[in-house]
C-alpha cells in the first residue's frame, strides 16, 4: 500500500515538473519570437489596410431611361453580383452621356457609355477605364412612309441628306444620340438647324412619332429595346438604309458597318424584308479608375454571362471584347474576358480567393524580409533558458571570494550555499538543458565541499591531535 501511495506521489510530481516546465518554455518562447510576431502581425494589418482586399457591399451602376435596353441589362447584373453579397443601386439617367457626366463627377461607380458620347479629355483617360465592349448599339433611324412621300417624293430614304426640312426627335442631351447625330449630319454637309429637331425622351417622341407629329426618330440602342422592337413591326415605318456605313465606319473610329439581315426580325413575315446596312456605335462597360479591383473583376467576370450570346448582330462569344472600346480595359478585364478563370476562385469562395490574391505578394514580402529576422529567435530563447541557470553562477563566485578572503565568516558562508541550493533545486529547465542545471548544483556542492575542508584544516592546525601532543611531552 505504501509503495502504491509513493508511486502515486511521483506521478503527480512528474506531472507538476512538467506542466511546469511546459508554461516556462511557452512564456519563454511568446517573450523571444514574441516581438518579432507582433511586428508580423502589424504590417499584416497595416497592408490589409492599404490594400482593402474586401470590395464595398454596395455599387453604384448608371443605366439609362425607364424601359430601355440599359435598364434590362442593369437588372441582370443584379443577380450576379448578389451570389458575392455585392449590392447593386441602379442609377436611372437620361442616357449614355448622363452615364458619363455621372462617372466623371464620381456619382456612380460604373456605367454603361456608346462610343462617340462625347469627346473623352485628358482627365477622362486618366480617371476612367473600360471593362470591355458589351454590344453594338445601331443608329435606328425610323421613318413614316407617308412622310418620305410628302416631303421626297420618294418611298424610301438612303441618304441623310434627303432629311433637310423634316421634322425628326434626336432624344434628349443627356442621351448621347443629338452629339453622335450631329457628327453624321456634318459629314453629310447638314446642320441641325436645317432639320425641325426635338429632343423628347424615348417614350414620348414615339408617341408623337406615331401619331404623325414627327416625321422621323432617331434611337441608338440595343435591338433588345422594347421600341426597336416594336418600331420594326409597325406598319407604315421604316428603317432608313445606310448603304454607305463602310465609309461611314473608316470616317469614325467609334462606328461600325453592320448589317440587319433580311428576316431576322420575324422569320415567317419576313421583317425586314431585304438586308438593311446600319451603323453601330459600340457601348462598352466604364468604371472609375479609383473603383475597387474586386468590383471590376467581378462585373467584368457577370458580363460573360450576360453578353456573350448570339444576336442580330453578332455570333456567340463576339462579346464582350476587350478590342473595341475606346478607353484603355483594364487589367482586371482582359483577365476576365481574355483568361480562364482565376485557379483559386474555382475552388474557394470569392472573397476568400480574392483576399488572398490580393494579399499573396505583401505576404511574399512579408516572408523574405521577416525569415532573416526568425534567425535570431532560437539564439535568443536559447540565451533566456540558459540564463535561468548563468545568472547564479555570479552570486557563487562571489561566495567563493568571499572564502578567500583571511578570516572569512563560514557559518555564514555556508548559510549562503544552502541557501542558493535552495534555490537553484527550484529551477526549472528543457530537458535538453538539464545537464546545465545539474552542472550548477555540482559546482554548488563542490564549492560547499571546499568550504568544508577548509574548516576542518583550519581547525586541525588549530587544535593538534592527542597523539601530537603526547609525541611532543615525550
Amino acid at each position: 500500500m505504501g509503495d502504491r501511495s509513493t508511486s502515486m506521489r511521483q506521478k503527480a510530481y512528474g506531472l507538476r515538473q512538467t506542466l511546469i516546465t511546459l508554461v516556462l518554455n511557452i512564456r519563454d518562447a511568446l517573450v523571444s519570437g514574441g516581438p518579432l510576431v507582433i511586428l508580423a502581425v502589424a504590417l499584416i494589418v497595416a497592408a490589409y489596410w492599404w490594400l482593402k482586399p474586401n470590395p464595398p457591399s454596395q455599387v453604384k451602376l448608371a443605366t439609362g431611361p425607364a424601359q430601355s435596353a440599359y435598364a434590362s441589362f442593369g437588372e441582370q447584373y443584379r443577380t450576379p453580383l448578389a451570389k458575392n453579397k455585392i449590392r447593386v443601386d441602379l442609377v436611372g439617367s437620361e442616357g449614355s452621356f448622363d452615364n458619363l457626366q455621372l462617372l466623371r463627377e464620381g456619382k456612380v461607380d460604373l456605367a454603361f457609355v456608346q462610343g462617340g458620347t462625347a469627346e473623352l479629355t485628358e482627365n477622362d483617360l486618366d480617371s476612367l477605364t473600360s471593362l470591355g465592349a458589351l454590344f453594338v448599339e445601331p443608329v435606328w433611324l425610323f421613318y413614316r412612309t407617308d412622310s418620305a412621300q410628302r416631303l421626297t417624293k420618294r418611298p424610301h430614304l438612303n441618304s441623310l441628306t434627303q432629311l433637310a426640312g423634316w421634322r425628326i426627335n434626336v432624344g434628349t442631351a443627356g442621351s448621347g444620340v443629338p452629339n453622335l447625330f450631329n457628327q453624321l449630319l456634318e459629314a453629310n454637309h447638314l446642320s441641325l438647324a436645317q432639320l425641325r429637331v426635338s429632343h423628347l425622351a424615348e417614350t414620348p417622341a414615339t408617341v408623337e412619332f406615331l401619331a404623325g407629329k414627327i416625321d422621323a426618330l432617331v434611337l441608338v440602342s440595343a435591338p433588345e429595346s422594347p421600341m426597336v422592337q416594336m418600331l420594326l413591326k409597325t406598319p407604315g415605318v421604316q428603317l432608313m438604309d445606310f448603304p454607305q456605313n463602310e465609309a461611314y465606319g473608316r470616317k469614325f473610329k467609334f462606328l461600325s458597318p453592320v448589317t440587319l439581315p433580311r428576316g431576322i426580325v420575324d422569320l415567317a413575315a419576313n421583317v425586314p424584308p431585304q438586308n438593311v446596312h446600319l451603323l453601330a456605335s459600340t457601348t462598352s462597360l466604364l468604371a472609375r479608375d479609383d473603383t475597387h479591383p474586386a468590383i471590376k473583376q467581378l462585373f467584368a467576370q457577370a458580363s460573360q454571362g450576360i453578353h456573350s450570346q448570339a444576336g442580330w448582330f453578332n455570333r456567340a462569344r463576339d462579346f464582350p471584347n476587350t478590342r473595341s472600346s475606346e478607353l484603355a480595359v483594364a487589367p482586371e478585364g482582359v483577365r476576365a474576358i481574355n483568361e480562364p478563370a482565376p485557379l483559386l476562385q474555382r475552388y474557394l469562395p470569392f472573397w476568400l480567393a480574392n483576399l488572398v490574391e490580393r494579399m499573396w505578394l505583401v505576404l511574399g514580402v512579408l516572408l523574405a524580409f521577416m525569415l532573416p529576422l526568425s534567425r535570431i529567435v532560437p539564439p535568443l530563447y536559447q540565451f533566456r533558458v540558459r540564463s535561468r541557470v548563468f545568472k547564479w553562477y555570479g552570486q557563487l563566485r562571489a561566495i567563493e571570494h568571499d572564502m578567500e578572503q583571511p578570516n572569512p565568516d563560514r557559518a555564514s558562508i555556508q548559510a549562503e550555499l544552502l541557501e542558493l541550493s535552495r534555490k537553484v533545486e527550484k529551477i526549472t529547465v528543457p530537458l535538453s538543458y538539464a545537464d546545465e542545471l545539474y552542472a550548477l548544483r555540482s559546482h554548488i556542492h563542490w564549492v560547499l565541499k571546499k568550504l568544508r575542508q577548509q574548516g576542518d584544516a583550519e581547525n586541525a592546525s588549530t587544535h593538534p591531535s592527542t597523539e601530537n601532543l603526547q609525541g611532543e611531552t615525550a
